[in-house]
């Protein structure tokens, strides 16, 4: 279905709701001042202008919204008229563009407020060098900068509006599609060949990261677009059980698949072996079944069991909850029995996130099964607690060791280097330097950031010109088609943008091939030396990125590292200890923080990972390490969720064995962490006797493992293992039992 191909690819439509809304507000604009009949360029600078107050702003709630944008105007007021002023003073209007760039940079600290205004001032000043603002224009020119600005508030609160809680129910959807996604991926695994096997896996691995991107996605809007604290932790708390049943499933499969038990790596770890099918006595029977309930489950999470008792749906929902129940599994081996295990769990969480999205759902059709699994989501629902955690105080980074401080002043560094040499390259374009140096300073924090996000807006350049050159000869002198076609460009860059810098650079530069033509300065020349421009901006940018203030991606990569650590201690030691029997914590919330940790050190070390990277074995060593961690994030997930089932789920229970296996791992995190931060660090992990054996009763005749279930052990054991292994690509020493 088209519709839900759409919200899959685009969770909650944020990227086509950016382009349509900056569309609508530059074509607002153009309708506007061309009835008003103005000049081609203050066309071209109302353009500009709506499209930078428009996407400056990233705000979440209305008010805060409106409160920027009024904010907005005025300093977009004083920086065209200095821009204005300072034009013919070359030395002066240099000096005062660095202080702008370095205000506009430092001014990030200060949040998203902060961060949009300093984009508007930027901007803005960057425009009145466009379109050569004089001062005896500048009535004109606050006209037009008026109408830009009123055009993009109605184009964001009334053409494209945009509600937090509207916002949150697009995202939930999504986050329904992409799970019905990574059903039918694990459904072509398990039918795949020896030739489809690595390609089928690779789609699993990008379901089930696109799936926990939008789990990520919702968790940031929850606060936001609910407005009632407990339901917004009953959200939470079903989005994360969705998410790991759909996860743990795809292990299942994948040792069903084998006749060994799949490593969790597998499913994090691009280009890890897939594990190949092996022979078991009535296995393929068994596996049809599997098929057959992989497809009722996908169609559970995208069509909700009618009203009406007696429904084909509501029974075969019934039919996979009951695998909930040992008595109800078919006969198979015990790995596809592990899988219809997996599926009745899976079809539990498809419930829950029902009932919490959705509100309550007919029981008249429910069998015993169902009806139980209604009463553990009851019982669970009520133990929610929906008062917030206090935060804990970080220690505030001053002076030069702030980022945003250190990133303002390499900034102003590298665009003076920018004004410089591009004086050289031209005095009527240097700007196109400078305006490159800020770009590739956006959203980075460190030296192999800045030094690909250049390279690619580079490309991106080169490649735009081309189109450009196309483009420009085919409009010729038609201002509206021109005009048109920038639409369209400006469209596809705000949707491309989260997916490709590249492409994002490329539509750009083919836009202002137009925009050139429109204000008749086109010519070969001109886009050659835009290219020139281009490539001295980033040039600049990576110098200055390197030798003032630097921070290396080494550096930087080794303290997330340490962070991704730290929040995996937390949440680590926080569910063992409540499965162990200690007091209750706030386990999903600290379960996020470790996601978006590791999010943050994924993004890092992209440099690292770069198919242009020299540096091979540096590259694999970077994604096996984040595989690892991914793995211990799953793992770690599954131990705070099966925890905060302690109170409500009659089969699990808290064992204070586990306290033994819990100090193990905490140890050893610690120990990776220190090493990390200080390889003159001597701590060492340990290894030893297996988890299981660490739970052996101490008193003869107690049963071995309690109540403890046989996952809450495989996840604590899995943890144990990964850890062991993440310290050997780190180089941290692991000592061995007896030594």
């Amino acid at each position: 279905m088209l519709r839900d191909r759409v919200a899959a690819s685009d969770p909650g439509l944020l990227r086509l709701a950016a382009g349509l809304r900056t569309v609508g507000a530059i074509a607002l604009t153009l309708a506007v001042l061309g009835v008003l009949g103005v000049s081609v360029p203050h066309l071209v600078a109302g353009a500009i202008a709506a499209m930078v107050a428009t996407f400056a702003i990233r705000e979440k709630q209305r008010a805060r919204q409106a409160v920027t944008l009024a904010l907005g105007l005025p300093v977009a007021l004083v920086s065209m008229s200095l821009g204005a002023l300072l034009s013919s003073r070359v030395l002066a209007g240099d000096l005062f563009f660095v202080a702008l760039i370095f205000c506009a940079v430092y001014g990030r600290r200060f949040g998203d407020r902060g961060t949009a205004l300093g984009l508007i001032g930027f901007q803005i000043y960057f425009v009145s060098l466009f379109v050569g603002a004089s001062v005896s224009g500048l009535p004109e020119l606050y006209g037009v900068l008026g109408v830009a600005f009123l055009c993009s508030a109605a184009a964001r609160f009334l053409l494209v509006p945009e509600t937090p809680a509207g916002l949150l129910e697009r995202l939930r959807e999504a986050f329904r599609v992409r799970l019905a996604q990574l059903v039918s991926a694990q459904l072509a695994l398990l039918d795949a060949g020896p030739e489809e096997i690595d390609s089928a896996l690779k789609d699993v691995r990008e379901g089930t990261a696109r799936l926990h991107e939008t789990a990520l996605m919702i968790q940031g809007r929850l606060e936001e677009g609910t407005s009632d604290a407990g339901a917004a932790r009953l959200v939470q708390r079903r989005v994360a059980d969705a998410e790991i049943a759909a996860e743990r499933l795809g292990l299942l499969l994948l040792t069903a698949r084998s006749s060994e038990r799949a490593d969790t790596l597998t499913l994090h770890l691009p280009g890890a072996p897939a594990p190949r099918p092996g022979r078991m006595p009535g296995r393929d029977e068994a596996m049809n079944r599997v098929r057959r309930d992989l497809e009722a489950l996908r169609l559970l999470v995208l069509r909700p069991v009618a009203a009406r008792s007696g429904t084909a749906l509501s029974q075969v929902r019934n039919r996979l909850l009951g695998y909930r129940e040992e008595e109800n599994l078919p006969p198979a081996p015990p790995a596809v029995q592990d899988v219809f295990r997996g599926v009745g769990e899976a079809a539990r969480a498809v419930l829950g996130l029902r009932i919490a999205l959705d509100g309550p759902q007919d029981e008249s059709d429910d069998s015993p099964a169902t009806a139980r699994s209604r009463e553990e989501l009851d019982a669970e629902d009520a133990v929610i607690d929906a008062g917030e955690e206090d935060g804990g105080t970080q220690e505030e980074l001053t002076g030069l060791r702030r980022p945003t401080t250190r990133a303002a002043v390499q900034v102003a560094v590298g665009s003076a280097l920018a004004i410089v040499g591009g004086e050289f390259l031209s005095s009527q374009r240097w700007y196109w330097a400078v305006l490159t140096c800020w770009i590739v300073f956006i959203n980075t924090a460190s030296t192999g950031e800045i030094l690909v996000k250049g390279y690619r807006r580079l490309l991106g350049t080169v490649l735009g010109v081309l189109a450009g050159i196309v483009l420009a000869g085919a409009v010729g002198q038609h201002t509206w088609t021109a005009f048109a076609l920038v639409l369209v460009l400006v469209f596809a860059m705000f949707y491309t943008a989260p997916l490709s810098y590249t492409l994002m650079s490329f539509f750009v530069t083919a836009a202002l091939g137009l925009l050139y033509t429109l204000l008749h300065t086109y010519s070969l020349s001109v886009l050659v030396l835009r290219v020139e421009e281009t490539a001295l901006g980033a040039a600049c940018g990576v110098i200055a990125a390197a030798f003032v203030l630097p921070v290396r991606t080494d550096r930087r990569t080794n303290d997330l590292l340490v962070t991704v650590l730290e929040r995996l201690d937390d949440v680590t030691e926080a569910a063992v200890d409540q499965l162990s029997g200690g007091s209750p914590e706030e386990l999903l919330d600290r379960a996020r923080d470790l996601d978006q940790a590791l999010a943050d050190l994924r993004a890092a070390t992209q440099p690292l990972t770069h198919p242009i990277t020299p540096l091979r074995a540096r590259r694999d060593t970077a994604r096996y390490v984040v595989a690892l961690l991914e793995t211990c994030a799953y793992h770690a997930r599954s131990l705070a969720a099966t925890a905060e089932l302690l109170p409500t789920h009659p089969s699990i229970a808290a064992d204070p064995r586990l306290r033994r296996a819990g100090r193990r791992i905490g140890e050893n995190i610690a120990a990776i962490a220190a090493h990390v931060a200080d390889e003159r660090s001597t701590a060492r992990v340990e290894t030893g006797p297996s988890i299981a054996s660490l739970l052996e009763s101490e008193v003869p005749g107690t049963p071995r493992f309690g109540r403890v279930t046989d996952r809450v052990l495989r996840h604590v054991q899995r943890l144990d293992e990964t850890l062991v292994g993440l310290a050997r690509p780190l180089d941290v020493p692991v000592a061995t039992p007896g030594r």
